[in-house]
């Protein structure tokens, strides 16, 4: 399903940059201006959601344009299809399917104070301005665009906790910033502002705060801003009402600033922002933001980029994928953010302040859609995952469970499952340094206590029942997956007694099977199927799964596929019910789920559910049919235009998948550092290792038609297995696939290569 949101005359000037799209590139060991292959505006456009603006690596500020629409398609405030601009603000959301933050907005225009009583969303008499994509530059850490109304430039770029703007008025105009307190998300029905405060502190200075409900219920951010020009008059408006004074209190709160003497009609603009105080802002601003050079902070932000993106060397011979391939690497570092102060203050889950002593506390933790790849790629190459882990930590005991989807300070609740499980699980079972499995260990059976969202039952019934909890079936299986990774703990731990009961729940997913009619579905609390069933069938608020229907749930057993083939009856039954699911019918029904995109039948690779799915093969004896779908989904829906991305990209994981899925082989059981074998793209990729070591995978008579992998090496020794651990990832050394046009079936159907048995224990 693809959306043409642009035309050919309208894309070629803003993919100029990335000129020769078709040309070769050697693979050249000396690399070092990685960030040059990324393409900021893929997924900007569908369903993508990303945000497009200036950041750096996991930085707490994410500094970009806000468009004047506001819906579901704007959950990152801007859309490609748009042409409009309200202002650039210091936060935003990447892929997600909930918009929230758009924090503390500026918007340069021309004009007047007087012109400030106009309305702001309006085209002819406001101050949103439309802007031409041929005068949009975005790259890792920079973006600038042409206010088309005012015929300003206006530049973008930051460090993790300061945002720096450079805007350039026409000479015969006078310089005006509007600072917008209200406009935020704002495309929920929720309260959005429920107080902002505003004060002018000296003619250079200002700062102030704002407190929102939206999807974060109590979400708070501070701000101190600098201005390179004195500020030469003022006016600050309330509920379209002028205040007199230096400051102001309220929820529709704004004010225009006027520079009168910019000097070359330009006007530079840095703020500190922080989740603590105003004085924290300062500090963050004084520390980080010390420098009036914008263009030495853009060049140190792609010097971060570069060094952050060359934790995996990738080459292939097509400038195409290279696009596509760092520009995934790149939305998967967006988050988690930092979420503390230059000296370790943080807000807690419980609204207190902490000094987070031996940690960096993260936030944006989307762990629904993360737990699945995103957390166990990071557990390969990024430094920062005992951070992740002991953030989570964190949270868990300040806000006395573990967390859900948590975003700057708040529990949202979202989504399915307690997920933060196999995230910590998987960093202590691979022995991470700075990972405590103790800690982890009582942190998680604090999960045991609780009885919201269908637990309780889940433990006394074995099931939720379909009549007394939404998306029953979605949670008891996301359920079981957590409680197999509580058991690969305690059984690490030595907790036997514990690891038998957390390992016998994890197979509570078996309840919702109907051998009958072959599909997991709602099971009622007299112990009888939920009648009409229909395994095509998905209505959202409605339903026994989320954001999904019974072909697509049905498969989501990664900790026990051996269990889940039984259920079927053998591996030929499971093959050809497997086969079934890419056949048959893609058409859904109305009012499904908006998030069910990228159809192959009724896989739909564009939400998370589906994404282990494609490997279950291996455990039946054809990885070559894995080897297919994986090339199948690899050309069909990662593309290099702004319509890349056939879902939302979901906090990394969207990306994630073919980061994976480039090298050759992706984590189908979240827990256990096991990587099932697909199909290569990479000519050769090295992995930078947490340990410091270097991982490479090569491919030899890699193609497009060679899609099939035929024989591998591991360390120049003939390696007969379809996966590869944890533990030989990270030895280091180099992993060499050999490629071809058919299947190698005496190496692809091996069913004794060890695969069986790794997963169920």
């Amino acid at each position: 399903m693809k959306q043409i949101l642009f035309s050919i005359s309208v894309l070629f000037p803003v993919l100029f940059f990335f000129a020769g799209c078709n040309t070769l590139v050697s693979a050249n060991e000396d690399e070092k201006d990685f960030s040059k292959w990324v393409d900021p505006m893929i997924g900007s456009a569908g369903h993508g959601h990303v945000f497009v603006g200036a950041n750096v690596p996991h930085g707490m500020v994410q500094l970009g344009p806000n468009n004047l629409s506001k819906g579901w398609d704007w959950s990152s405030g801007y859309h490609y299809s748009d042409s409009t601009i309200v202002g650039f603000a210091h936060t935003h959301l990447s892929g997600t399917g909930i918009a929230d933050l758009g924090d503390i907005l500026f918007q340069p225009i021309t004009g007047s104070p007087e012109l400030f009583q106009g309305d702001f969303s309006d085209l002819t008499k406001g101050f949103v301005s439309k802007f031409q994509r041929i005068n949009e530059i975005v790259r890792p850490g920079y973006y600038s665009v042409l206010l088309d109304k005012y015929d300003i430039k206006a530049e973008l770029t930051s460090t993790e906790r300061v945002g720096y703007h450079r805007y350039l008025y026409p000479k015969d105009k006078v310089a005006s910033i509007i600072v917008d307190m209200h406009e935020g998300a704002k495309s929920l029905n929720r309260e959005g502002t429920l107080e902002a405060w505003l004060r002018i502190v000296n003619d250079t200075t200002i700062e102030g705060y704002r407190i929102s409900n939206e999807w974060a219920s109590d979400h708070r951010v501070y701000f101190t801003t600098r201005f390179s020009s004195p500020i030469t008059s003022y006016k600050i408006q309330l509920d379209s009402a002028l205040v007199e004074g230096r400051e102001a209190t309220g929820r529709d709160l704004k004010a225009i600033l006027r520079f009168e003497n910019a000097e070359n009609n330009e006007v530079l603009v840095k703020t500190g922002i922080s989740y603590t105080s105003i004085a924290a802002s300062e500090l963050n601003l004084s520390t980080e933001g010390a420098t009036w050079d914008f263009d030495l902070v853009a060049a140190k932000a792609k010097d971060k980029w570069d060094e952050s993106l060359s934790v995996i060397r990738f080459y292939h011979p097509d400038n195409r994928e290279m696009r596509i391939f760092y520009t995934a690497l790149y939305h998967l570092q967006f988050s988690p953010s930092v979420f503390d102060d230059v000296d370790g203050a943080y807000r807690g889950a419980d609204g207190k302040i902490y000094s987070a002593g031996d940690f960096t506390p993260y936030t944006i933790f989307s762990l629904w859609d993360t737990y699945r790849a995103m957390h166990p790629l990071a557990t390969i190459i990024d430094k920062r995952t005992p951070d992740y882990v002991n953030s989570l930590l964190a949270i868990t005991k300040q806000q006395g469970r573990l967390p859900v989807w948590h975003l700057v300070g708040n529990e949202t609740d979202a989504m399915v499952g307690v997920h933060s499980i196999p995230v910590m699980v998987d960093a202590a079972l691979k022995g991470i340094d700075g990972v405590d499995k103790d800690k982890i260990y009582n942190a998680i059976v604090s999960f045991e206590t609780r009885n919201e969202r269908g637990l309780k039952a889940q433990r006394e019934m074995g099931y939720i029942p379909a009549d007394q909890e939404l998306w029953s079936v979605a949670k008891g299986l996301e359920y079981a997956i957590d409680d197999y990774g509580i058991a690969m703990l305690a059984k690490n731990l030595g907790k036997m007694e514990e690891y038998e009961k957390y390992l016998k729940r994890s197979k509570s997913y078996a309840a919702y099977f109907d051998a009958s009619v072959g599909f997991m579905r709602g099971k009622l609390s007299d112990g009888s199927w939920r009648e009409n069933f229909n395994p095509f069938h998905s209505i959202h608020l409605e339903d026994d799964y989320v954001e999904g229907n019974a072909w697509q749930y049905t498969w989501l057993v990664p900790h026990d596929v051996d269990g889940l083939i039984g259920l079927f009856g053998d591996e030929r039954k499971f093959i050809n019910k497997l086969d079934s699911l890419f056949l048959v019918s893609s058409e859904l029904n109305e009012g499904a789920s908006i998030d069910i995109t990228g159809m192959i039948g009724q896989y739909a690779h564009g939400n998370e559910p589906s994404h282990h799915i494609l490997y279950l093969y291996a455990f039946a004896g054809e990885q070559w049919k894995t080897a297919e779908k994986v090339r199948q989904v690899m050309d069909q829906f990662y593309l290099d235009d702004p319509d890349g991305l056939i879902g939302n990209e979901d906090c990394g994981q969207m990306s994630a998948w073919y980061i994976f899925s480039a090298l050759g082989f992706y984590p189908v059981n979240p827990v256990n550092g096991i990587y099932v074998f697909g199909s290569p793209i990479a000519e050769k990729a090295t992995l930078q290792l947490l340990n410091g070591k270097s991982f490479t995978v090569k491919t030899k008579n890699n193609s497009k038609i060679n899609k099939y992998i035929q024989s591998a090496t591991l360390n120049g020794s003939a390696y007969e297995k379809i996966f590869i651990t944890h533990e030989e990832i990270m030895m280091g050394g180099e992993l060499v696939f050999t490629m071809g046009p058919e299947p190698n079936k005496l190496f692809t159907n091996k069913t004794d290569s060890g695969i069986h048995g790794r997963f169920s224990d």
